[in-house]
């Protein structure tokens, strides 16, 4: 029995019956949001240990708190291993988030009132990319790029026109909801064209650059963020890889530019993520994860539905709603009560606002790790197309449901964790 289990569920049952849910329901359901992952118990366990008490302000050898020896040997190794894997000159493995990472790379070269040139929203950018709702937004002037109508990839010409007119301070590649293969290169020539910094948010796909399923921006882009918790499979928060140019400008832009101190036992996990991530296992699991987006991607066209660009190149999809009559809201929904767990999202030139949206985002990063292929991929395609295509049956999604958890329990999560924390429940009641 796990003492720390043991003693959380005396201590406060309620936040145990709530986690123990939340297990469950992981378990039990088909996860297809892109930008989530199962981490390893390994990681998990790295995550819940007693550097969170550790205040670390500072760097490794550089900190403004004594009683740092052990935390710097952590630190150490997650810069180190990341350096390894992306094959950088610099990182920092304090950022608590992508938007902090990128927030701590604006704030390291861009004044106030800068311009930033990046992607729209709704064509598959992300909030910290300079949204009017995120501080990017109302910091900065921000122009933003679109993808072709017609195609629905980026438009390199236009571009090339907005920075040619507008002169960015720092131009940003990498998107929250792009299917495609990003062309690093032909960024970093506009932005050299042009006296711009170019920004490489990898956070989606960090795991397949890592991995070499995906063209690397490393040593193209002036600077490379991205999230520890996506295709990296490692706990939830940021990094920035830059040269050693601007090592000291990002450093200090993340402390004490934007953040205090950092979190030591995530920073234990990241560099936990980091060393599974650099094993052969990983390059298997991230071409995995493309071969399965492929085969999910060509099941639902099979099925008539219509995926923007007509497909994926990575981990993600997108699935334009509107031939059949129906809002990401509704689809979300749907597919939820079926058991599969997607999320709304817009599509480029969406008519729908946010909070409805044309579209729903699949990608194949968390299933992958259940262990899942190309097989389980086509049924789950199929089971996707009946419940979107029969919206007003219920039975076929009670159904769907039912076959949902026969497929989930071939491929257990966290069944050790799972069975304790439910026999400690026992012992509660």
């Amino acid at each position: 029995m796990n003492p720390q289990w043991e003693q959380l569920a005396q201590t406060d049952p309620e936040v145990f019956q709530a986690i123990l849910e939340e297990t469950r329901r992981q378990h039990g359901t088909l996860e297809l949001i892109a930008s989530e992952n199962f981490a390893s118990e390994a990681v998990l366990a790295a995550m819940a240990n007693p550097m969170s008490n550790k205040y670390a302000e500072g760097y490794p050898g550089k900190r403004y708190y004594g009683g740092c020896a052990f935390v710097d040997v952590a630190e150490n190794l997650a810069r180190e291993r990341l350096k390894q894997l992306f094959g950088a000159e610099h990182a920092n493995v304090q950022p608590h988030s992508g938007t902090q990472a990128n927030m701590a790379v604006y704030y390291a070269v861009m004044k106030p009132g800068d311009t930033l040139l990046s992607m729209n929203l709704s064509h598959g950018g992300h909030l910290s990319h300079g949204s009017p709702v995120s501080f990017a937004g109302t910091q900065y002037q921000v122009v933003y790029y679109t993808v072709d109508r017609e195609t629905e990839r980026i438009n390199l010409d236009e571009v090339r026109e907005l920075a040619r007119t507008y002169r960015p301070r720092v131009i940003v590649t990498g998107y929250s909801a792009y299917p495609r293969v990003i062309p690093f290169d032909a960024f970093r020539e506009i932005a050299d064209e042009v006296g711009a910094y170019l920004v490489a948010d990898i956070a989606h796909i960090a795991g397949l650059v890592a991995a070499g399923v995906h063209p690397t921006p490393v040593g193209i882009a002036h600077f490379v963020t991205g999230t520890t918790h996506k295709t990296l499979r490692g706990p939830r928060g940021g990094f920035i890889l830059t040269s050693s140019e601007f090592a000291r400008k990002v450093d200090k832009a993340v402390f004490p530019g934007i953040q205090g101190g950092p979190l030591m036992h995530v920073i234990a996990a990241k560099a936990v993520a980091f060393q599974e991530a650099l094993q052969l296992s990983f390059r298997a699991y991230a071409e995995q994860i493309v071969r399965n987006a492929r085969a999910l991607a060509n099941t639902l066209l099979a099925r008539g539905l219509r995926l923007v660009s007509g497909g994926t190149d990575n981990h993600l999809m997108l699935v334009d709603l509107r031939p059949l009559g129906l809002t990401g809201k509704v689809a979300e929904a749907m597919l939820e009560e079926a058991g599969i767990t997607v999320n709304k999202n817009t599509i480029p030139y969406d008519p729908e606002k946010p909070t409805v949206t044309s579209g729903i985002r699949i990608g194949t990063p968390a299933l992958t790790t259940r262990g899942m292929k190309e097989e389980e991929m086509k049924r789950i395609g199929n089971w996707i197309a009946e419940v979107l295509t029969h919206p007003d049956e219920p039975e076929v999604r009670r159904e769907i449901r039912r076959q949902v958890q026969e497929l989930v329990d071939q491929f257990p999560l966290y069944p050790e964790r799972r069975g304790t924390m439910e026999q400690l429940l026992q012992k509660t009641e």
